[in-house]
C-alpha cells in the first residue's frame, strides 16, 4: 500500500475539480435562474469545503505513531468522513428545502440551454475525478477518499436530476419540474450523507472488521495451532485502512516461555502476510488454567470457546 501522503493528489485534483464546478455551476444559476442549479453550485461549494477537509485528514492520518499516539493517527479518517456527511446532510437538506420554496413561489427560468450545457460539463468533470477517487479509496481501504468520492458522485447524481428538470420545463413550460426534481435529488443527497455519518461513527467506536474479515481471521489461527492449544477473546477494530486484532492464545502450562513467544510470533506472521494492513497481540496464557477462561467476558463478547485443537 502506499503511503497516506501519495494519496492526497487524488484529493487535490478534488480541489481544482470543486473550483471549476463552482464557476460553471455559478454561471449557470446566473444565466438561468434555476433553483435545482443554484442547488448545484451550493453543494460545490460544500464539495471545496469537505475536499480541504479531507487534504488535512489525509496528511495527519500519515504521520507516524509518537508517545502521544502510539497507536498511529489514522482514526482522524472516520472524523473528516463523518463532517463530510454532515455537509452531505446539510446541502441534501437546504437543496429540498429550497426547492420547496420555489414550488410554493415559482419564478420563471431563461436561457436554459446554455445553462444546462454549463451543468452538463461541471458533472462530466465531477464524473472523472469521483471515479478516480473511489479506486483509490477502495484500492487502499481509505474512508477519507471514499467520503469524497461518493460526495462528488452525489453531485452528479444531482445535476442529473437538474438537468432532467430543466429538460422538462423546456419541453412543457411548466417551472414546478425544476423545484420538485431539486427536492427528490436533496433527499437523495440527505440519505448518502446519513449513510457516511453510520460508517465515521461506527470507525470512532471502535466497530469490529467485517464478519468475513473475522471467519478469515479464525480460520488461519486454527490452522496454524499446535496440538492441545486453542484461542478465545479474539477481538478486532478497524482505524482507518488499518485492522487491529488481539486474542488470547492457551497453550500447554508447561511450554517454555520462549517456545509460547515462538508460537505467537509464527501466528502473528501467518496473519499479517495474509492481511494487509493488519496489527496483532496475542496473549498466551496456560490451556489447564480455570483462570485463563474467563466465561463471562468470553459469552458478553459473542464468542464461544473453541476446544483445544486435535492431530487427525
Amino acid at each position: 500500500m502506499e503511503p497516506l501522503a501519495r494519496l492526497r493528489w487524488p484529493v487535490v485534483l478534488s480541489i481544482a475539480a470543486a473550483v471549476a464546478t463552482i464557476a460553471m455551476k455559478g454561471a449557470a444559476y446566473a444565466l438561468t435562474g434555476s433553483v435545482g442549479l443554484l442547488t448545484d453550485a451550493l453543494e460545490s461549494v460544500v464539495n471545496l469545503l469537505a475536499a480541504v477537509t479531507a487534504y488535512f485528514a489525509l496528511w495527519y492520518a500519515s504521520r507516524p505513531a509518537d508517545p502521544s499516539h502510539t497507536y498511529g493517527h489514522e482514526k482522524i479518517e472516520f472524523l473528516s468522513s463523518g463532517l463530510e456527511g454532515v455537509l452531505i446532510v446539510v446541502a441534501g437538506a437546504g437543496a429540498a428545502g429550497y426547492g420547496v420554496w420555489r414550488l410554493v413561489f415559482p419564478e420563471p427560468l431563461a436561457a436554459l440551454e446554455l445553462g444546462s450545457a454549463l451543468a452538463l460539463a461541471a458533472s462530466a468533470v465531477n464524473f472523472a475525478v469521483a471515479r478516480v477517487l473511489l479506486h483509490y479509496g477502495r484500492l487502499h481501504k481509505s474512508i477519507v477518499l471514499e467520503a469524497d468520492g461518493q460526495h462528488l458522485m452525489a453531485d452528479v447524481w444531482t445535476s442529473a436530476g437538474v438537468l432532467i428538470g430543466l429538460a422538462l420545463v423546456y419541453f412543457t413550460g411548466l417551472t414546478f419540474f425544476d423545484s420538485l426534481l431539486a427536492i427528490v435529488m436533496g433527499g437523495h443527497i440527505t440519505w448518502i450523507g446519513l449513510g457516511l455519518i453510520r460508517r465515521s461513527f461506527d470507525g470512532l467506536m471502535d466497530h469490529a472488521i467485517p464478519e468475513d474479515e473475522r471467519a478469515r481471521v479464525r480460520e488461519l489461527i486454527r490452522n496454524n495451532l499446535p496440538e492441545g492449544a486453542t484461542f478465545h477473546l479474539l477481538r478486532t477494530r478497524l482505524s482507518g485502512a488499518r485492522r487491529f486484532i488481539e486474542f488470547h492464545l492457551l497453550v500447554d502450562g508447561d511450554l517454555s516461555v520462549r517456545a509460547g513467544h515462538h508460537l505467537a510470533t509464527e501466528l502473528e506472521a501467518v496473519l499479517t502476510g495474509a492481511i494487509p494492513e493488519l496489527a496483532v497481540t496475542i496473549h498466551v496464557e496456560p490451556v489447564d488454567e480455570q483462570a485463563s477462561w474467563e466465561p463471562e467476558y468470553i459469552q458478553r463478547l459473542g464468542e464461544d470457546s473453541a476446544p483445544p485443537t486435535q492431530n487427525p
